[in-house]
């Protein structure tokens, strides 16, 4: 049976006061022992602190505040930015036979992130995405299933299951299946340099 979460537990859970002070405390490199001597504070009640067992009062962690050199604002601070985008197996796995289109799926919902995540699908034999048409583009590509066909200013590249590419270019490159059989990339791009289909 789960715990009752108090409160004070849930309005302080995302400021992660525990984990905040486990790092500072593996960044100076000290023991919990040596931390209780640092702060006359037991390592029992340390250890309690760190795995987010107990809450700490404002004098206790004034107090280690001053062991670490760092102010109340360093546990209470908001963070600046923070976005986990998740994308389940299962969205990945189409089901759609016969001559489709590319199937493109981004893995990070948010709009303006500074990296493009998209699983790239190509159908067999031929359907084409066209990166950078207009404008000096970089990326990762990883091949996940199948062989990519990889075109780049007059030069072809296959890349195998396994492959990875990183590219940064200036010229326009185009992404195809290579074979008769469907062809997976995981891409990662500048969020401004999407793949075209």
């Amino acid at each position: 049976m789960a715990k009752a979460v108090s409160y004070a537990q849930w309005s302080l859970e995302s400021y992660c006061i525990g984990l905040k002070l486990r790092a500072l405390r593996t960044q100076k490199r000290l023991t919990l022992s040596r931390l209780a001597a640092e702060t006359g504070l037991s390592t029992a009640l340390l250890s309690k602190l760190e795995t987010d067992r107990m809450i700490p009062t404002l004098p206790t962690l004034a107090t280690i505040c001053r062991v670490y050199g760092v102010g109340l604002s360093y546990f209470f601070s908001e963070p600046a930015r923070h976005t986990l985008s998740i994308t389940r197996k299962a969205h990945l796995l189409g089901d759609v036979r016969g001559p489709e289109a590319v199937k493109i799926t981004s893995l990070n919902a948010a709009d303006g992130s500074q990296l493009k995540a998209q699983m790239i699908e190509f159908p067999p034999g031929g359907s084409s995405v066209t990166m950078n048409a207009t404008r000096a583009a970089s990326g990762v590509v990883y091949v996940i299933e199948g062989q990519l066909r990889l075109d780049a200013g007059g030069m072809t590249e296959i890349l195998e299951t396994g492959d990875c590419a990183c590219m940064e270019s200036d010229i326009p490159l185009a992404w195809s299946a290579a074979d008769k059989r469907r062809c997976r990339v995981l891409a990662v791009l500048p969020g401004a340099a999407q793949a075209a289909g």
